[in-house]
């Protein structure tokens, strides 16, 4: 059976507030994660609920935090999560953060004390949806190493990008910097299946196949000893520069063990127009129609958006087994 995501978003919320999450959090990440589900990354989806509410019983998570924000420079906004869930952290970034962007050029919110980013595209293209071009870099805890290392320093740590299209969606890039993001790897684990087997490492390093290996082992860098560079330079820009924990420091965003993750998230919001001028909407939009100019191809991000336009009219079938461990919170 499909249930409205309206619905969806009701139930998820429902079970949060009955949790001790303020109602305005709750609703702000059954948003999120009934979005997630929606553009078809179900790793980030509804599965992350029994792990999210073990986390805010056992106080791993502040249900009842509220985030708050301070404007350091004219352009450089800094958000403290307060050691709550990230999405009502990124929905004031959205708020606060486009508005400054406009009226700077340029502008940067840098959020720490923070959780699980989510589906980082949901962030970054709100405000292409506005006609800004912006940037989003997150850390996670510990899962990749350094090349040719064993021991676990970066996370995944995934980079979004957005840029506005004039009558179009904006095109949207959203990539985790291992192989695949560790949320497929959880995914597997929980339904009992194995992974291929360049999707991570054990921990001896040798690839593996068995999610549960794989989990207590390191996920393979994309691209190689690029992906792991690449991810060095996220946990700067994510942890570094926003005070929030680095990956190695942080814990699992998967169980309710230790303290806080405290994780990192680092926006930059461009006015595309404060540099190239009036015409630079037809620009992008000259480039997307050279890209989609040869057959097969389709520009990023239009297959999650295709698949949330699909979910909002006909509704979500969620496998009965997440629905019954959902309503067993």
């Amino acid at each position: 059976m499909h249930t409205p995501l309206a619905e969806l978003e009701r139930q998820i919320s429902a079970v949060f507030e009955t949790n001790d999450v303020l109602p305005s959090a709750a609703r702000s990440v059954a948003r999120a994660l009934v979005a997630a589900e929606a553009a078809g990354q179900s790793g980030h989806g509804l599965r992350r609920v029994p792990a999210y509410v073990k986390q805010v019983r056992a106080g791993k998570v502040d249900g009842r935090a509220e985030p708050f924000t301070e404007l350091r420079r004219p352009g450089a906004l800094s958000i403290d999560a307060g050691f709550g869930f990230a999405y009502p952290a990124l929905d004031l970034a959205v708020a606060e953060l486009a508005p400054l962007a406009r009226s700077q050029g340029i502008a940067s919110a840098a959020i720490h004390r923070s959780h699980h980013a989510g589906v980082m595209a949901l962030t970054v293209e709100r405000f292409a949806e506005q006609g800004l071009i912006a940037m989003m870099f997150a850390n996670a805890p510990a899962a990749m190493a350094p090349w040719g290392g064993k021991k676990p320093v970066y996370g995944t740590n995934p980079i979004a990008f957005a840029v506005p299209l004039t009558d179009a969606d904006p095109i949207v890039i959203d990539l985790a910097l291992s192989k695949v993001a560790r949320g497929k790897v959880m995914e597997a684990q929980q339904k009992g299946v194995a992974i291929p087997d360049d999707w991570a490492l054990d921990a001896d390093g040798h690839p593996t196949t068995d999610p549960d290996a794989a989990m207590k082992g390191t996920m393979a860098p994309a691209g190689g000893a690029k992906g792991a560079a690449l991810a060095f330079m996220v946990e700067v820009l994510a942890a570094g520069l926003t005070g929030a924990h680095f990956s190695y420091e942080a814990s699992s965003l998967f169980d309710d063990k230790g303290p806080p993750p405290a994780l990192g998230h680092f926006i930059i919001a461009f006015d595309p127009q404060a540099t190239a001028g009036a015409g630079v909407a037809e620009r992008l939009g000259a480039l997307a129609q050279a890209m989609q100019s040869e057959d097969g191809v389709r520009l990023p991000g239009r297959r999650g958006r295709s698949l949330r336009r699909h979910a909002l009219e006909q509704g979500l079938e969620i496998d009965d087994g997440v629905m019954q461990a959902i309503a067993a919170l």
